[in-house]
This record gives structure tokens, C-alpha cells and sequence, in this order.
């Protein structure tokens, strides 16, 4: 190896003695002059297996139809990929259950000639295996298979998940090894040719040195230089170089070495171009790994594409944009030259300056580099560079000034707390001007902050009559795409009107028509798009009215709430909830992407084409409560800048209950109030809640079971979570709200309960009066008065009080805590008893946790010696 660094070295002394070219430009980064230089990475273990056959001797027809009938060609190719399983083999019979196949949505029938080109990718264990491919060509017209390709794994399942394989091939390590040998013999061949024109010199001095010294032997060296060594010494330096950084270097801590951040930085140190920025992370890896932050996708409930996006990287050096990744299988030799095995990799897409990688990293340490594809083809890379100089921005002074007075805009919308339109009709909403959550309303940004403008210095502010504030961008977004500030929205009509206060003014009015018809199916999309302005102007009004009261709750500027201008009150702005109704990229579901403070969140809320006429998603406040409680939840544990530590098993569980949990509380208030006139106690009992009924025009809604108190109706206990069924984060949810939901009624039992959850709204000069909301401490504390309010009065505050990826036990505890610090603990009885009628007792355990799911749990119905029977409601 030492031979291979020290042609490594001359050759680049070489390279840089023989250059002619111009160098390429310099690029201003602040004070720092970084040279651009083009490389581009490109490597992979060799697949012996993969075939393509364009013989399939005789017409498949897939098992389970018959011959008159006439499947699906995407069918028929579901069906015929199990066949490439050899016979006898052991993962022949893993088919279906560890082991499937699913369609690629880019599957197609080309009208034109009648075939069908059907993409499939392999699953292992849930996983997809990223180079386990299968494209299947089928004749429409009679079902036949004309020809496949296939790469799939046809071997044995690995003997252990998530660990490097010890006998796989190192694939760069061999791949490099090889060129290296290249490079050597063709620098040996140069060396002879150089020192047969230009003999050693009886001083002694070198031949190579004399002779780049004249300018027109630099020329002919040159040329030799092309002519021998091509582009091995590129290649080398492009994918194999650095190889020697990444061996010795200690990137990645041991608490750390099966986390993404650590792998993609390996990655990193390989990809950029700066061999500064390479040994900067090659001697600081810590620095960069805490500049790296961790985003985690939500969505409402689980879809069929194990190869979506997982996960996405922000902070990554010398990535343009954020980097995507997940969880993926790769086919690699094993050692000893023999059969193909699966190694567990982290998938990155990363965006740079002159490439776009996508490239596979081993799961576990020492991460080494799979396979890398450079989705950008070669080219110029000398085009002049813009100079930019980048500044940190200064402080703003709070603002001394707010805009005008304006009369508050108006809202035909489904009041908060109905539901869906199957609860209750529309009805015009006043705009909530809250001195503490929204000084400045809903309909008002500055213009510092303002994506629609490039207005910057002097702190000012505009008003607007479309969904477009401090808080919330709503419009829509039929194209599924990234882009957003020019989107769609409606706009209000300005009219003169009284408020509820009789009080008359100008004001935006939002008064749109709902009122969609059955049609055909081929107009479904486009009924439903009539009724746009509409559904925005609901989402708009819900995602305000959510931020209002879950920041009288606590969830503030400084404690990573969305806004785009944080009042001078702490926190980073510019990050209000990005919300999109109709988007175009899903049916059937929503998610939202919660980054670190200071980065919008965004909300994607699709139609459900469940009914005729479609559903719109927008239209159902418990999926946008939901969607919305994922920001909430996200930026509350571990703190607002780290957005990953809810991530997956019971935390990410979690992360949907919580959001289950404040959709069913919210909804509940006025049914409660309702069943409380007629009930003997002046309480009664609660409602047992669905969630997405409507929209998914189900009366079970898209959850296991109803939330209730009893038993039969929702029969979920810790232990639920050993089932099959309960690996998934949304089924995990489940059983955490429905434990909050038998909590919140504990409390209800003993305080009575609100019918409202928003507060008091503060005097101008912000003080909070205690009306029938609150009870104060001797020491000033406002608590919560009623059951249903202090309940989600101890739930956000226990998200802050709770660890970066919690395990229920710690998420409980921290709300028993939120208690004692709130009231003194005088709530401790009915919390534990709450949790222990569920099976979380203080003597609850699992034994073998996985990240994912998995291990033994044991149920705890007790409570606390301390609350035994009598002591507590």
C-alpha cells in the first residue's frame, strides 16, 4: 500500500507540474476563497446473478385466476416474479412473508404498442432491497410475458439485522484495490518512458523535474501523460483517494455508529471536491456532526412505498439542499468470492454543487461506501461562478409599531370543534386577535419575513386579504411539487360589516360555496377542485386557531413554535406552518415535515377518493389536528433544534398518538356539553371517538378501535404492543392516546371539565384574567380549573419535560411530574390510576425492545401502593 500512496503523491505533483488548463474560478463564502474543482464518484459490487431473458418459454398465467379471466398485466407480473425464486431455495418459501415484491409507481402500458412495463423492487424483512430489481414486459392483449430482467436476491436471509456483515466484500476497499494495481503498472510504464528521453543526469538530479522545467517538454509530458495513464489517475482521485482519511479516521463516536449523521458524513468525506473540507472532517468530525440535523416524515397512516423517503438531513457539508435517506438492503459479494449476501446500508440522495449522489453506506461501523451513482452527467465545469458574500443577519429590535387598526377578518368555516361537515353546517368565524398567541391576527405579516416579497431593514408590516399571515401560508397545491409561494389561494372580499362586538369596520370576508356533487368518476378531481377556495380557507382558519391554543399552552416562540416573526420574544422565526390543501402528491392520507426552529413546517393534506364525491381532507379538523400536533410534538422533545427524537418504535408511536389524543379532546368539548344538560350528575359520560371516519367514509374511521372507556369497544393495554400488528408507529399511537384519553377522563371525574379549551384572552397589556378558567397558586401560578383543560395543559408540558426519544414510561412519568411542579402532585392518584387501568402501572416492563418493535411486555394494572382503593377516584 505504501508503493500505491507514493505513486498516489507523484502523480499529483505530476498532475500539478504538467497542468495547462486555466484553473477554474474562485467562490466567495464569506472571507473564505474556495477553488471549484469537478469530481464525480461512480462505483458497485457486480451482480453475477442479474439476467435478462427475452425466451420465457410459455404464456404465464398467475395461480389464482382463471383462464377466462383476464388479470391485471401488474397483476400477472406480481404473480410471475415469485416464479424467479429457484426451486428448493429457502427464501423460495420466505415468499410473502419476509420476502415480497411490490410495484414501482412509474409502472406503465405504453398504448402505442400494447405492452405493459411493469417495475418491481424486492423486500426483505420489510426493507427493500435497493438493487433487487425486476422489470416485467407484458402483452396487454393476451396476458403473456414477453421478457423480464431481474437482479433479485435469490440467497439466504442474513443471519443478523442490523450489523455489517463480516464476511461481505468490502466493496470500495476491493474495487480501489484494483485500480490502485492499474495505477501503479501505467506509473511505472510513464516513469520508464520519461527517464528513456531523458537519461539520469550524472549530478545526480531528477530527469522528471529537469525536464517540466522547460516549457515545451511540460507540453510533451503532458501528452505522454494523457496517453498512458487516461483517466486512471482521475478515477483514483474521484473514489478512491481519501480512502486512507476514512480507515484512520475516528468519525464516528461508539454511541453514534448505527446513526445516519455518522454514515452520511463518512459519505461526505469521500464526495466533496475541497480536500480542506475532507480533512476538516477527517480531524473534527464532532463539529460537523453537531451541525447536522435529523428530520423524521409523518404521515397520517401507512402507505405501500417502502422506498419512500425516510428521513431528511439538514447541516450536511457541501450539500446544496437537504439530504434525503432511509433504510435499504444491498447485494454484496461475500469474501470469499462466493454467493451474494445482504448488507444492511443508509440510502442517501445528497445534492452538491456539481453532482447529485445516490449512494449506499454500510448501517454500522466502520461505515464504508456500497455503492455510489452520480445522477449527474459530465460536463463544463469552468463556467464563471457568481461571487457571493454571505452575512449573518442582524438582530431585530422588537417592534415599536404595529400595522393600522383593522377590523377583524371573517371566516365561512366549520366553527372549531365541529368535526367534519357530517357534525354541523358552516357558519361565519371571527379572525382571534390574542395579545399573547396572535398580536397581530392572522391576516398580517412583516415584510422582513415575507416570502412574497424581497422587502428588507426597517421593521414593518402589511396587511392581507388572502390565507397568507404570520402563522400560516394555506393554498393549494394540485401538483404535488415543492414549490409553494405562488400557489393558489383565494381572496377575500372586502365589505363592511359589524363583529360580534357590534362593533362595524372594513373587513376581509372569506364567503366561498361548498357544496360538491356526485359525478363521474372521470370529474371527481375536477368537482372537487371547485370548492378550492373553500377548503383553503378552512385549512387557513384551523391551522391559526391550532397554533392560538396550543401556544396558550405553552407552545411559544422560544419553545420553537411556528411563525414567521417571533415578536422579539425568543426563538427563530421564518418558520410558519406551510399548508397544502388538494396537494396532488397522495390520496387517502396527510403528513407533515417538522424541521429544527427557524424552517417552515408543511403540512400536506390530500382528497380521499373514498366517496363520490371525493372527500377532502382539509375539510375533517381532527386529520389537520393531527398532522399539526406533529410539529408540536416534535419541536417540544428534546428541544425545538433537534427534530429527531421521535423517530420510530414507542417514540414515534407517540408522536401519532399525541396528535389522536388532542383531535379526540378537542372534538369531545361540545358533545360533552350537550350530554352534561340531560345527564343526572350534571357530567355524564364520554362519547366513544373515531378518527378519519369521514374522510375515509368509514364508521370505524382508519384506527384498530374506537377511543373509549370500555373495554370491549377499545380493548388496548401496554401489552397490545407484543402483537404483529403493532410494529407500525400509528398502531403503537393508538395505545398511547387511548392511555391519555382514560387519563384525561380521570381528571375530568374529579375537576369537572370546560366547554372551552382556550383560555381567558389576556388584557392589552397582557395580563391573563382567571375567569372560569383558571385558579391561581399562592405563588402565581395559573392552573388549569377543569379536568379536559389540565389535562392538555400536563401533556404539553410534559412533552418538554420528557427525554429525546422517550419510551412511554418516560412520557408518563413526565406528565406526573408536569402535575407536581403545576399543582404539588394533588393529581397523582388519578394519573397513575389513569395509566394503570391501561396496563402502564408503575411495575409495567418489556423485555428485548427493538428500535422498531418487538420484545416481551409485561401489563401493570396497579397503581401506587399510595393511591390504593379509596384513596383516589
Amino acid at each position: 500500500m505504501r508503493c500505491l500512496l507514493v505513486a498516489s503523491v507523484l502523480a499529483a505533483g505530476l498532475a500539478g507540474t504538467l497542468a495547462t488548463s486555466t484553473p477554474p474560478p474562485l467562490e466567495r463564502r464569506g472571507d473564505a476563497d474556495i477553488r471549484r474543482s469537478r469530481k464525480t464518484m461512480g462505483f458497485g459490487p457486480e451482480h453475477p446473478h442479474a439476467v435478462f431473458r427475452t425466451d420465457v418459454a410459455q404464456a404465464f398465467q398467475p395461480a389464482g385466476f382463471r383462464a377466462s379471466e383476464k388479470p391485471h398485466p401488474f397483476e400477472i407480473a406480481k404473480s410471475f416474479v415469485k416464479t424467479l425464486m429457484p426451486e428448493g431455495s429457502s427464501l423460495r418459501d420466505e415468499v410473502d412473508s419476509s420476502v415480497a415484491f411490490y410495484v414501482r409507481p412509474d409502472s406503465y402500458v405504453d398504448k402505442n404498442t400494447g405492452i405493459a412495463h411493469v417495475y418491481l423492487r424486492q423486500t426483505v424483512f420489510g426493507i427493500e432491497v435497493a438493487d433487487g430489481d425486476v422489470n416485467v414486459n407484458v402483452n396487454v392483449r393476451d396476458g403473456r410475458v414477453l421478457s423480464y430482467g431481474s437482479s433479485i436476491h435469490t440467497n439466504g436471509l442474513p443471519s443478523q439485522l442490523f450489523t455489517t456483515q463480516s464476511d461481505s466484500e468490502h466493496v470500495q476497499d476491493k474495487l480501489c484495490a484494483n485500480l490502485g494495481t492499474e495505477y501503479n503498472s501505467r506509473w511505472s510504464q510513464l516513469r520508464q518512458r520519461i527517464e528513456s528521453l531523458h537519461p539520469t543526469r550524472p549530478d545526480g538530479q531528477d530527469p522528471l523535474t529537469l525536464a517540466a522545467s522547460d516549457p515545451a517538454e511540460r507540453q510533451r509530458l503532458d501528452s505522454l501523460a494523457t496517453e498512458i495513464l487516461g483517466q486512471v489517475p482521475q478515477l483514483f482521485s474521484s473514489n478512491c483517494d481519501r480512502l486512507r482519511h476514512a480507515s484512520s479516521s475516528a468519525i464516528t463516536p461508539q454511541s453514534e455508529e448505527e446513526n445516519p449523521l455518522s454514515a452520511l458524513l463518512a459519505f461526505m468525506l469521500h464526495a466533496t471536491p475541497s480536500s480542506e473540507l475532507a480533512s476538516a472532517i477527517h480531524s473534527s468530525p464532532r463539529k460537523y456532526l453537531d451541525g447536522m440535523m435529523l428530520t423524521m416524515a409523518h404521515h397520517l397512516h401507512n402507505t405501500d412505498a417502502p422506498a419512500s423517503p425516510a428521513f431528511e438531513i439538514d447541516g450536511v457539508p457541501d450539500a446544496t439542499d437537504k439530504v434525503r435517506g432511509r433504510l435499504a438492503w444491498m447485494q454484496v459479494p461475500k469474501a470469499d468470492g462466493g454467493e451474494m449476501s445482504l448488507e444492511l446500508v443508509w440510502k442517501f440522495d445528497v445534492p452538491m454543487a456539481d453532482n447529485w449522489y445516490e449512494a449506499a453506506v454500510t448501517y454500522s461501523e466502520p461505515h464504508r461506501i456500497v455503492s455510489v451513482v452520480d445522477w449527474a452527467a459530465d460536463g463544463f465545469v469552468d463556467a464563471p461562478v457568481n461571487f457571493v458574500d454571505w452575512f449573518a443577519p442582524f438582530p431585530k429590535e422588537p417592534p415599536t409599531e404595529f400595522p393600522s387598526t383593522r377590523a377583524s377578518a371573517e371566516y365561512l368555516v366549520h366553527e372549531w370543534g365541529i368535526n367534519d361537515p357530517s357534525e354541523g353546517n358552516r357558519t361565519f368565524q371571527y379572525e382571534n386577535f390574542d395579545a399573547l398567541a396572535s398580536p397581530i391576527g392572522w391576516q398580517v405579516v412583516e415584510l422582513s419575513g415575507d416570502p412574497a416579497t424581497s422587502s428588507k431593514g426597517t421593521l414593518s408590516f402589511r396587511n392581507t386579504s388572502t390565507t397568507w399571515g404570520n402563522n400560516a401560508f394555506s393554498h393549494e397545491n394540485w401538483e404535488g411539487e415543492n414549490a409553494w409561494v405562488t400557489n393558489y389561494r383565494p381572496e377575500a372580499a372586502i365589505r363592511v360589516s359589524k363583529d360580534a362586538d357590534g362593533e362595524e369596520g372594513e373587513r376581509a370576508v372569506f364567503d366561498f360555496t361548498y357544496d360538491p356533487k356526485a359525478t363521474e368518476r372521470s370529474e371527481s378531481m375536477r368537482e372537487a377542485r371547485k370548492y378550492i377556495n373553500a377548503t383553503v380557507t378552512q385549512l387557513f382558519y384551523t391551522t391559526n386557531l391550532f397554533h392560538d391554543l396550543t401556544y396558550r399552552y405553552g407552545f411559544d416562540e422560544i419553545s420553537g413554535n411556528f411563525q414567521q416573526h417571533n415578536f422579539a420574544r425568543g426563538g427563530k422565526g421564518n418558520d410558519a406552518v406551510i399548508t397544502n390543501a388538494q396537494d396532488g402528491s397522495g390520496y387517502n392520507n396527510a403528513n407533515f415535515m417538522t424541521p429544527p426552529d427557524g424552517q417552515n413546517g408543511r403540512c400536506r393534506m390530500y382528497l380521499w377518493n373514498t366517496a363520490n364525491p371525493y372527500r377532502d381532507g382539509d375539510m375533517e379538523a381532527g386529520i389537520i389536528i393531527h398532522e399539526l400536533a406533529h410539529g408540536l410534538s416534535t419541536r417540544l422533545t428534546g428541544g425545538p433544534a433537534n427534530s429527531g427524537c421521535l423517530g420510530w418504535g414507542e417514540s414515534g408511536g407517540m408522536g401519532e398518538g399525541w396528535g389522536d389524543f388532542l383531535a379526540t379532546t378537542i372534538r369531545s368539548v361540545k358533545d360533552r356539553v350537550a350530554d352534561a344538560k340531560v345527564a343526572e350528575d350534571g357530567l355524564g359520560e364520554p362519547r366513544d371517538y373515531s378518527l378519519g371516519a369521514w374522510a375515509a367514509n368509514t364508521d370505524k374511521g382508519i384506527r384498530n378501535f374506537l377511543y373509549s372507556l370500555n373495554m370491549t369497544v377499545n380493548p388496548s393495554t401496554y401489552k397490545t404492543l407484543d402483537k404483529p400488528g403493532y410494529w407500525s408507529v400509528h398502531a403503537i399511537g393508538e395505545v398511547w392516546a387511548e392511555m391519555l384519553w382514560v387519563v384525561e377522563q380521570k381528571l375530568i371525574k374529579k375537576h369537572g371539565f370546560s366547554d372551552t379549551l382556550f383560555p381567558p384572552k389576556p388584557y392589552k397589556n397582557g395580563t391573563v384574567p382567571l375567569g372560569d378558567f383558571y385558579r391561581e397558586t399562592p405563588g402565581g401560578t395559573l392552573v388549569p380549573k377543569h379536568g379536559n383543560t389540565l389535562a392538555v395543559q400536563l401533556v404539553i408540558s410534559g412533552m418538554k419535560l420528557q427525554p429525546c426519544r422517550p419510551s412511554f414510561f418516560d412520557a408518563r412519568d413526565a406528565i406526573i411530574q408536569a402535575d407536581e411542579h403545576l399543582t404539588g402532585g394533588e393529581n397523582y392518584c388519578e394519573i397513575w390510576n389513569g395509566f394503570a387501568e391501561r396496563g402502564l402501572g408503575p411495575d409495567a416492563r418489556v423485555d428485548g425492545r427493538t428500535p422498531w418493535g418487538g420484545g416481551i411486555r409485561t401489563d401493570d394494572f396497579q397503581a401506587p401502593t399510595r393511591c390504593s382503593k379509596g384513596s383516589a377516584l
